[in-house]
């Protein structure tokens, strides 16, 4: 997947809050082409309401790799900035695209309490630079996917995600965030 990563820009010093609102949109745009491949794949999604469903999962597990590939990049003050940028940014792409599907309501503390529980729910999985999330965590978060699908090759979609969707996710990240950092 292509995502536009450098800045405009080039001579200017970023926010670490403009970093995060940055990698805010890649994360949404990742996580809706996830979902998109696995329609293309003959996984059953049937209405949009369960389209961004989906989108929030892999949404809290990209912004969870996010925070584990840049924790190093930042001191305590500044990765907290960074991450509250990042998860509100994230909660506002969710709650506009809510309210085109939903209709008017409050979707905005749903997606934090869900990021909440997914970033506490991965914490205790490895990581590693080189590898990424390891094999548990991938398909950890590909069970959590699979609850959220249709009936349809339900059966399979965590194996998809643990092995073609993450590394997708992955290469990815791993070409965008070091970009934003220049």
């Amino acid at each position: 997947m292509r995502v536009r990563s450098k800045w405009s820009k080039k001579d200017k010093t970023h926010t670490v809050e403009e970093i995060g609102a940055a990698l805010a949109f890649i994360a949404w745009r990742i996580a809706a082409n996830t979902v998109l491949n696995l329609e293309n794949h003959e996984y059953q999604t049937d209405t949009q309401s369960q389209r961004l469903d989906i989108i929030g999962e892999i949404l809290t597990f990209t912004i969870h790799i996010i925070d584990r590939m840049t924790i190093e990049r930042f001191s305590a003050e500044e990765r907290q900035r960074f991450m509250g940028e990042l998860a509100l940014k994230s909660a506002k792409h969710m709650e506009d695209n809510r309210r085109d599907v939903q209709g008017s309501g409050e979707y905005k503390q749903a997606f934090i309490d869900l990021l909440n529980q997914r970033m506490a729910d991965y914490a205790d999985f490895s990581y590693s630079e080189q590898d990424g999330p390891g094999f548990p965590m991938k398909r950890y978060f590909g069970d959590f996917v699979a609850q959220h699908m249709g009936e349809k090759n339900r059966q399979w979609v965590s194996g998809q995600i643990s092995e073609i969707e993450v590394r997708e996710i992955m290469a990815t990240l791993k070409k965008s965030v070091p970009n934003l950092f220049m």
